[in-house]
């Protein structure tokens, strides 16, 4: 025990302070495509505005949040890091919304460079076991152990990280916190050298993929998921109407989609002071996401059972 403790701290310690731990030397410009996947509410999406270094996915306590697969690019230096987040993987119900959700966390973890599996250290379920079933032993796969900051005495995390090994064959063990710039700083040191030497895909400035448009919807539902806590559905999906730019200005029309009459009141509240409050929070975002005014109005509709209707789903943005 004593020995496979040692070998253990000598492995965090190079994981802990190697930038990049053997990597080539860059030449010329490197991009390549990224994939962060887990299982439900991890925190993938917290790592992805960490890596970016600014907001482009949606976060909240509730499971389920994350639903498209959203780009978001860094570029260090010469190379172009283009990270897709996707939907936590859906094993608890089978309706057509998760069989789209899980149709897109397929596409993206056979369509990249690099794969960076988040797990919470020392933690593994069975949801965490069904995304690693997803990786295609063929792409490189990163273990990222998250809020490895609230791990106390390392030589516990031993046995995981054995099992982990044995579970699948990482090319790194990365432990880390999301929340902590330093480890944000080193990942990218860490990723780069499994990046190919090509052009870039995007302008050196550019962010994510994802128009106004999407971020407004995406913003309103991020409002009325932290504002309604566990007692809403995770089905209740925002669509936009209207999406005008005049100068400065944006005027914005949403509709909240919820399943049932009950949703619905529960959303606008008493004499509407919850639907004011999820306006008033997502106006506030918008507008410093945007740089200008916005003017945005919401409704809310019921769609009953649309998260089981194949055709409904697609009409509501879902690939």
């Amino acid at each position: 025990m004593p020995v496979q403790n040692a070998a253990l701290e000598a492995m965090l310690a190079k994981a802990m302070t190697s930038r990049a731990n053997n990597a080539p030397p860059v030449e010329g410009q490197r991009c390549g495509l990224i994939a962060i996947v887990g299982k439900p509410n991890v925190g993938k999406s917290t790592l992805l505005n960490a890596l970016v270094g600014q907001k482009v996915s949606i976060t909240s306590r509730k499971a389920q949040t994350t639903r498209h697969r959203i780009t978001g690019m860094r570029t260090v230096g010469p190379t172009q890091f283009v990270f897709v987040d996707t939907p936590g993987f859906q094993t608890r119900h089978g309706n057509a919304l998760n069989r789209s959700l899980n149709k897109t966390v397929l596409g993206a973890v056979n369509d990249v460079d690099l794969i960076v599996f988040v797990v919470e250290a020392g933690q593994f379920n069975q949801a965490d076991a069904k995304v690693l079933s997803l990786l295609p032993a063929g792409t490189p796969a990163i273990l990222l152990a998250n809020k490895f900051d609230l791990i106390h005495r390392r030589a516990e995390i031993a046995p995981w990280l054995k099992e982990m090994q044995e579970r699948h064959n990482f090319a790194e063990f990365v432990p880390m916190s999301a929340n902590s710039a330093k480890d944000v700083e080193r990942l990218f040191g860490i990723c780069e050298k499994y990046l190919p030497e090509q052009s870039w895909m995007y302008g050196a400035d550019e962010l994510t993929d994802r128009s106004e448009r999407f971020m407004a919807a995406e913003i309103v539902r991020e409002k009325l998921f932290r504002l309604t806590g566990d007692e809403l559905p995770y089905t209740s999906t925002v669509i936009i109407d209207k999406f005008e730019q005049e100068g400065e200005l944006r005027r914005i029309a949403a509709t909240i989609v919820v399943e049932r009459d009950g949703h619905k009141g529960m959303i606008i509240g008493e004499k509407g002071e919850k639907l004011k409050r999820i306006g008033t929070e997502a106006r506030h975002e918008l507008e410093t996401l945007t740089g200008g005014k916005v003017f945005l109005e919401i409704w809310v509709k019921v769609r009953s059972g649309w998260a089981d209707d194949e055709a409904r789903v697609k009409t509501f943005g879902y690939e």
